[in-house]
């Protein structure tokens, strides 16, 4: 006979596991917010642009790693809206990765293309994590959540 013990999973933690995707996603981007005007409106070398380049897309790619593990936890939390939210910040971001790729393959050298894609990326993706956390935070009702585990 097999027993069973209830553990109560918070509120505040599916709160945070639901933010996490989009706080992740916020942060691949936010070095390119610095970047991308000192790029279009300063006369910047050739070498430190290589440097503010880096500095765009190296976070990026870093959160692309880091992401497949958040989005394995957090996708199949026992509180189903912190999965939902993980889940739609998940196909944005790997949506806007998809599009990069894809678009990156013609671009080569040309500077002016990476920036005005990830321009685009970032008013696409910036507002809408925004406003998911905006309703993680403050619209949605988080309740704790009773799940049962058996022991051995």
């Amino acid at each position: 006979m097999t027993e069973s013990a209830t553990r109560t999973i918070l509120a505040k933690n599916a709160r945070k596991t639901a933010a996490l995707f989009n706080l992740g996603n916020m942060a691949a981007m936010l070095p390119g917010l610095f970047v991308v005007p000192l790029a279009l409106l300063g006369k910047p070398e050739y070498m430190s642009l290589i440097f503010m380049l880096i500095a765009m897309i190296v976070p990026s790619i870093l959160w692309f790693a880091i992401s497949i593990v958040v989005y394995i936890i957090a996708r199949h939390h026992p509180n189903e809206r912190a999965g939902h939210y993980t889940q739609q910040a998940a196909y944005r971001y790997y949506a806007m990765v998809g599009v990069i790729v894809v678009a990156g393959t013609f671009y080569g050298t040309n500077v002016n293309y990476w920036i005005m894609t990830w321009a685009i990326c970032a008013l696409v993706m910036i507002p809408w994590s925004l406003l998911d956390l905006y309703r993680i935070y403050k619209k949605e009702h988080w309740q704790d959540v009773s799940i049962e585990e058996p022991t051995l």
